[in-house]
């Protein structure tokens, strides 16, 4: 690459190939800024360039140097500005990317950018449209109304008219503004935009005390580790001993710990090992309401500089932690999906928490799987990837047997916490109290007379997800969507929650006008009420989606219920995995009868994981844990293997049923999305597809067919699945529908995604 670099520099059609930030899957020629020595150039830079038709200012990132297919010259732009000497992200960096671009089907001016914080993502400049000096006396003639108007305009304007500035006028200004251009009158300018840049954090230093305390001495490096460690046990001294071996290179580990085994204790002993090393650790969990728990397991535990990247910080705040993780001044990463694309100075490891977790697959735009990512990083890096769950993917496990994944195990919870007891509850013919069964009544009773905490789930946020007439039937349904109305009491407010519409809530039925409106089925609101009734002196806490909108309050909750401040615990999905509450000594689940019968073929493994995540919340220190399942379905299959055999032995089974019918992970997939306002649009684009697809006979088309939710926001909405048991024709003939989609005159009228490895078909 080098000696092609330096001949590419020799030559007189030298241009720069810019990935714009556009969903456009080319890159683009321009000249390199005047002043500019190319040598400087690198691929990975970020270049302010003029794009579009009213060339606005964009940032673009260089992706090679080479000769132009532009035949005039004349016609190639140079590019305004470099914003980097050094570019921030490496050569390895750059190759990621660019895999990711070729392996998603994605963009790659879209795929970089991605990769950068927002705050580095903002032009520095700006084009204005400014009255050159001979327009400043000028005078338009009364005839040329528009120019009088147009010149009247940018003359109030000191600096210039922006592009934002002259599109807020009512009327088409581009044509006026190439008179006023051609006449010499204006003339578009470079602004600087006088944005302030990120600063790195000022230089800490330390008093650190000296051999054996004689004495003390000011040091610029804080020291890595604390002195107070709990002792691994010897489940986890084999896991961390197994990895430690290859910290010297590219591994994948999946490490299966049953809830509560002390995987986290694991992560620590490895990043404390990295440190010493003089290297750095990326951590991601799957979501955000998990970071604060961890990071404060991180805290505790080292002084090593920690940087905490996800989409609840602000600008500034993730472009710090990027900027200290690039620049090797942090030495430890905590963050979601999207930090797994963060730079890192000197990696040492990557560790990814409850890997089997959906929340690591982007679902638009972008459609990435950060363990996926993580995955190829690691191996870029020739670093080794600890995967941690109680409850591992079926895609993981399936790479354990094949050989790629090594499997480490916690089988037993650590210190005198043992597994919960499960108990089936069959709530067929029973009289429920707003779906809580005699027995779950009875056994929250008893727990908080003995002084423990009760949690209890159930999967859906409101008072009630159906809103129907008992008088002639009728249901509130959303005006945009295939979907109904959920029930927000508390807001006395309809709301769907796909769209977010939302109305008032109705007190007369608009078909019969009668008042006989009912809430049918159950959210989290209506329980709570419920919980009220029953149990007046409990202090009962809800977290869902609605009651931790405030910044600040999942962690203030938390707090509460691990300060013993709270009896019963009621919440979604939120409350399921990574959680320790150590009073909890009762778990019920309300209803999983919903995820036992679903065309997604995933459906069974994620009720599964949802089971096993929510049950190993109970008992989790010396007192015993009771979970209490709640169904009509007593006798399912899943429910008998998963209770009697465990985990593993489900997804053993699970596994040979994919094989059988040629399921991921025994097959690889990708779903077309096609949604327009027309009905028939989206089908008719992926019908031609199939059309284009014919040659390729090793892969399989399913469709097109209406999506799960048919219409959604307004629009019609259809779907393609091409499954093949090999990945390459597969990727080949989605290569090659992307070449012909730009000439299809269907694809017109039609917004399309094609999304690689797909988990969600809704």
């Amino acid at each position: 690459m080098p000696e092609l670099h330096d001949k590419l520099l020799t030559t007189a059609k030298l241009v720069l190939k810019i990935a714009i930030p556009y969903p456009l899957r080319q890159s683009f020629d321009y000249l390199p800024p005047e002043g500019i020595d190319p040598t400087c150039l690198r691929p990975g830079v970020r270049v302010e360039v003029p794009f579009g038709p009213g060339e606005d200012i964009v940032i673009g990132y260089l992706l090679g140097i080479g000769e132009s297919e532009i035949v005039d010259e004349t016609q190639i732009k140079p590019a305004l500005a470099l914003l980097d000497l050094m570019p921030l992200v490496s050569h390895e960096d750059c190759t990621i990317l660019r895999w990711a671009s070729g392996y998603y089907h994605h963009p790659i001016g879209e795929v970089f950018a991605t990769a950068f914080p927002s705050s580095l993502k903002q032009p520095v400049h700006e084009r204005r449209l400014c009255l050159t000096e001979e327009g400043r006396h000028a005078q338009p003639q009364a005839r040329a109304y528009r120019q009088s108007v147009l010149h009247d305009f940018l003359k109030s304007k000191a600096v210039g008219a922006s592009l934002q500035q002259l599109n807020k006028l009512d009327w088409e200004w581009n044509a006026t503004a190439r008179t006023l251009i051609e006449k010499g009158w204006a003339a578009f300018e470079i602004a600087d935009l006088n944005v302030q840049a990120v600063r790195r954090p000022a230089q800490e230093r330390w008093l650190c005390l000296t051999g054996q305390g004689k004495g003390a001495a000011i040091v610029d490096q804080k020291p890595q580790c604390t002195d107070i460690q709990p002792l691994p046990n010897p489940a986890q001294q084999s896991a961390i001993d197994t990895v430690l071996k290859s910290l010297d290179g590219y591994g994948v580990f999946l490490l299966e710990g049953v809830t509560g085994s002390g995987k986290t204790e694991v992560y620590l002993r490895l990043v404390e090992q990295v440190l010493a090393r003089g290297r750095q650790a990326m951590i991601l969990v799957p979501e955000i309401n998990l970071t604060p728990q961890l990071e404060d397991r991180f805290r505790a535990r080292f002084t090593a500089p920690l940087a905490v990247f996800h989409s609840r910080l602000d600008d500034t705040a993730r472009c710090r932690a990027w900027l200290a993780m690039q620049q090797g001044e942090a030495a430890v990463l905590l963050g979601t999906r999207s930090a797994v694309f963060t730079p890192l100075a000197r990696p040492g490891l990557v560790i990814l928490d409850e890997e089997h977790d959906t929340s690591f697959k982007q679902q638009d735009g972008f459609r990435y799987s950060a363990r996926d990512v993580a995955i190829m990083r690691a191996r870029q890096w020739s670093v080794p990837i600890l995967m941690g769950s109680a409850t591992p993917s079926l895609e993981s496990l399936a790479n354990v047997l094949r050989g790629r994944y090594s499997l480490l195990s916690l089988p037993e919870r650590t210190g005198v916490a043992v597994h919960p007891t499960f108990h089936v509850v069959d709530i067929r013919r029973q009289r429920l109290n707003e779906g809580l069964s005699p027995v779950l009544i009875a056994q929250i009773g008893e727990t908080l007379a003995h002084g423990g905490q009760a949690l209890l789930f159930i999967n859906r946020r409101g008072f009630a997800p159906t809103l129907i007439c008992h008088a002639c039937g009728w249901v509130a349904e959303c005006k945009r969507c295939d979907a109904r109305l959920v029930i927000h009491s508390a807001e006395h407010r309809l709301r769907c929650h796909h769209c977010g519409y939302e109305q008032h809530q109705l007190r007369d039925c608009p078909n019969c006008q009668t008042a006989d409106l009912r809430p049918l089925g159950l959210g989290t609101e209506r329980v709570e009420q419920a919980l009220a009734k029953l149990f007046p002196k409990a202090r009962t806490l809800r977290i869902d989606r609605d009651s931790t909108r405030r910044k600040g309050s999942l962690e203030g909750m938390i707090e509460q219920i691990q300060a013993g401040e709270v009896d019963i615990l009621l919440g979604t999905q939120m409350l399921a995995k990574g959680h320790h509450f150590p009073n909890v000594t009762l778990v019920g689940i309300l209803d999983v009868d919903g995820g036992l019968f679903s065309l997604d073929f995933r459906a069974g493994e994620r009720t599964a994981q949802l089971i096993v995540q929510v049950a190993g919340r109970a008992g989790r220190e010396e007192r015993p844990g009771l979970v209490l399942l709640q169904t009509r379905q007593p006798d399912h299959p899943l429910l008998r293997k998963l209770i009697r055999e465990g985990y593993g032995s489900f997804a053993a089974a699970a596994l040979l049923e994919r094989r059988e019918g040629e399921l991921p992970p025994y097959s690889h997939q990708a779903l077309w999305r096609a949604d327009a306002n027309e009905a028939e649009s989206p089908a008719l684009l992926l019908t031609r597809l199939v059309e284009l697809s014919t040659h390729q006979t090793e892969v399989l088309a399913l469709g097109p067919v209406p999506a799960p939710m048919p219409r959604q926001a307004g629009r019609f909405r259809q779907q393609l699945l091409l499954q093949c048991n090999e990945r390459k024709p597969l990727h080949e003939l989605v290569a090659h529908l992307l070449r012909q989609l730009p000439g299809l005159p269907e694809a017109k009228k039609v917004r399309w995604s094609v999304d690689i490895d797909p988990l969600d078909f809704y």
